[in-house]
């Protein structure tokens, strides 16, 4: 009889490295907020560094999803899911005035 593992177990793989092809761009840390605004009144979002590289590959030199999974060494889908969220957290700070912090890590 085989063991029975439960649903809510972690059972996932670890993440695997994510290739930045622009050494300055692996080790960014900067905030960008609105002119004028003071920095400790605002809400902040991270955009974490393998966001920034999925967008900057894909949006900024016009790569396709599944070159910019070869140059970053990771799949297509996982660059879909980076640029999903990604944008979606661009888009949230432009249009709420928030804070957007840059250089924190990789998505999980």
């Amino acid at each position: 009889m085989g063991t029975i593992m439960s649903a809510h177990t972690d059972m996932g793989r670890p993440c695997k490295p994510r290739k930045c092809a622009c050494p300055q761009r692996a080790a960014f840390n900067s905030t960008f907020k609105p002119a004028g605004s003071i920095l400790a009144e605002l809400h902040t979002i991270a955009l974490a560094n393998d966001e920034l590289e999925a967008f900057f590959l894909c949006d900024g030199c016009g790569k396709t999803q599944a070159e910019a999974g070869l140059c970053m060494e990771i799949s297509r889908g996982t660059v879909q899911r980076l640029l999903t969220s990604g944008r979606k957290k661009i888009a949230l700070a432009l249009v709420h005035n928030s804070a957007l912090t840059i250089g924190h890590g990789t998505v999980p």
